[in-house]
């Protein structure tokens, strides 16, 4: 009988170590050596992950998805499921396949018309009727003043000139580093009503883009968003990552998925000089 129970005991053991590996090799926190990449074997494998291209011509300006990437509707960011390995070469899989789920207007983004109004969104004003000629092109990268919201006063004192259709505009939110917040932050900058209104009135910029998950200040969240996309004119980019670039005159490209029928999505952008 002693024997016996040991034979058991043994087993109990090992199905349970076995156990345990199946359920840490199935975490749903896939490619955890992206966050630790310590666990690489060979450091030649690692790879580079850079903000700058082309010999300082091409900035990326899109930031990085991660846990801990703000989406807006989580104090904890997209959090560590937005993406699961559902197949897994670790697990006997001959391949590695991966399931995105991720918030629509999580991190660098981009608005469509039906996100604001609900007669655009049913007739399809969505991610995939947005101009790709308004999305790239020439554009300028303005510094706000840092103690203001956008309003009228601040728009007219940033003096952009006629005939300028696209502008990032760099406020407080990027010094203090927002983006890096699992949190939404409702002190951030962002552009009050008269100063979507005297956008729209005195200028003709057609993209507007921010270094915030929203493009209107929290006071002002709903009146600023309606007044930019009332006229389907204008798109807005959201929560561009906009350190360390002079300010001054670029090509931007913003490419969004094509999402049938989706108000938001992800979008990569960059700067050539």
């Amino acid at each position: 009988m002693k024997m016996f129970s040991r034979k058991m005991s043994s087993q109990f053991i090992y199905l349970f170590l076995f156990l345990s590996f199946m359920i840490v090799s199935s975490h749903n926190g896939a490619y955890p050596s992206l966050y630790d990449q310590s666990s690489c074997g060979n450091s030649e494998l690692i790879p580079p992950r850079r903000e700058v291209y082309g010999n300082g011509k091409i900035f990326d300006i899109t930031h990085r998805i991660t846990p801990g990437t703000p989406s807006g509707v989580s104090d904890d960011g997209v959090g560590d499921e937005y993406l699961q390995l559902l197949e897994s070469m670790k697990n006997g899989s001959d391949y590695n396949f991966s399931f995105i789920k991720l918030a629509a207007h999580a991190g660098t983004h981009v608005d469509a018309p039906g996100h604001m109004y609900q007669n655009y969104y049913e007739a399809g004003l969505d991610i995939d009727s947005l101009d790709l000629e308004v999305l790239n092109g020439p554009a300028l990268l303005v510094d706000v003043p840092r103690d203001k919201n956008i309003t009228a006063e601040v728009m007219k004192s940033l003096n952009i000139p006629k005939g300028v259709k696209r502008v990032l505009f760099r406020t407080l939110n990027t010094d203090r580093r927002l983006m890096w917040k699992k949190a939404f932050d409702t002190s951030y900058v962002g552009f009050m009503k008269d100063g979507a209104q005297w956008l729209k009135d005195n200028t003709d910029i057609q993209l507007v883009g921010i270094d915030y998950l929203s493009v209107a200040a929290y006071d002002d969240l709903i009146p600023s968003h309606l007044v930019l996309l009332e006229n389907r004119e204008i798109i807005l980019v959201e929560g561009l990552k906009l350190e360390d670039i002079e300010a001054g005159i670029y090509n931007v490209h913003c490419l969004p998925l094509r999402l049938l029928g989706a108000e938001g999505s992800p979008i990569r952008c960059i700067l050539i000089k």
